[in-house]
């Protein structure tokens, strides 16, 4: 009943941004559960998983990686796994179980998954006794290893690895994994085609590794979405343009890549090539709403009312609150 309570004053804080029901989150929350891990320095560890059959949990590897063992637990109920799988690679691990007393969660592609669609997290973050929703959208979608890794602006922190991002019909659609450095958060989730391939693979054979996860890298062996974050948050133009120039060749259908060109453009004042890289990620994506900020920026200062107007029209579809940033610049050109 406590847990039920704390839910939903939750509930009642966020209710402005709720996704779900407070009867299907309540549903969900069955299928997120707690992965306990005990440390080799003799104290312990928590993170998040996800029941995705009724003998799998899927977590982040980093979660249990050179850990002493894991397990899960759940109204203070603990289940040990029986076997366990691994891409170490991907940062993507499955618990194997007998069979599971909880319900699995629906899944559904990461690949078929739009910029600004709705989506929203679950996990536990920061210790909490009660699995915590986080709400945001879409923002990016970036190929790597024959699938995506999905940016959204649904915050989790500490512990939420391992957790589940879900889509308006409460399918599972990634595992929260890892954030970008520096105050302004890019939050990547896991894309669940992995967890589909991973369960026909055999399982591992020792919580010990030495393998480094993608997003883990040295800087030089991280992807370009990862490369440009520090540049673009610290401002160094010159930097974020040479690794963008870089991406745009390696992936010339990338509408990120053409959107943080934009971004290096317009940061060294270059507003016609920003202006020109900006209409790229548009015209390959027509929901990159962030290109579409880019060139409502560029027409305020070019005091262009009818572009501003074209751009506003076109964002309101996507997402009113930024659309609402535009009508303020046109009030005030106005």
């Amino acid at each position: 009943m406590k847990k039920t309570i704390s839910l939903f004053l939750l509930l009642i804080a966020t209710q402005v941004q709720a996704i779900p029901t407070f009867e299907k989150l309540l549903e969900l929350n069955n299928s997120i559960v707690v992965v306990n891990v005990d440390l080799p320095d003799g104290s312990s560890g928590t993170g998040t998983g996800v029941v995705v059959s009724k003998e799998y949990v899927a977590t982040d590897c980093h979660v249990i990686a050179n850990t002493l063992g894991a397990n899960i637990s759940k109204y203070d109920d603990a289940y040990k796994p029986i076997a366990f799988k691994a891409d170490w690679k991907h940062d993507l691990c499955l618990l194997k179980f007998e069979e599971l007393p909880f319900k699995p969660v629906p899944i559904r592609d990461s690949k078929t998954l739009q910029y600004e669609e709705d989506v929203f997290s679950i996990s536990y973050p920061n210790g909490s006794n009660v699995p915590q929703p986080s709400y945001g959208s879409v923002k990016a979608m970036h190929n790597l290893d024959s699938s995506v890794i999905i940016r959204s602006d649904a915050a989790f922190s500490l512990g939420s690895s391992g957790g589940g991002l879900f889509d308006e019909k409460y399918n599972l659609i990634g595992i929260t994994t890892f954030k970008s450095p520096g105050p302004q958060g890019f939050f990547y989730s896991l894309p669940v085609e992995w967890i589909k391939k991973l369960m026909k693979e055999p399982d591992a054979k020792s919580l010990k590794t030495l393998d480094i996860p993608f997003w883990a890298m040295p800087f030089e062996q991280k992807p370009n979405f990862m490369k440009v974050v520090i540049p673009y948050q610290n401002k160094e133009w010159d930097t974020l343009k040479s690794i963008s120039d870089l991406w745009v060749k390696e992936e010339p259908n990338s509408p990120d890549a053409w959107y943080f060109l934009g971004l290096a453009d317009q940061g060294k004042k270059d507003l016609k090539a920003a202006k020109d890289a900006f209409s790229k990620a548009e015209k390959i994506n027509p929901r990159h709403v962030d290109a579409m900020m880019g060139l409502a920026e560029i027409a305020e200062s070019e005091k262009d009312v009818t572009a501003l107007q074209n751009i506003q029209k076109k964002v309101n579809q996507l997402n009113t609150s930024l659309a609402e940033v535009i009508s303020n610049k046109l009030d005030k050109l106005k």
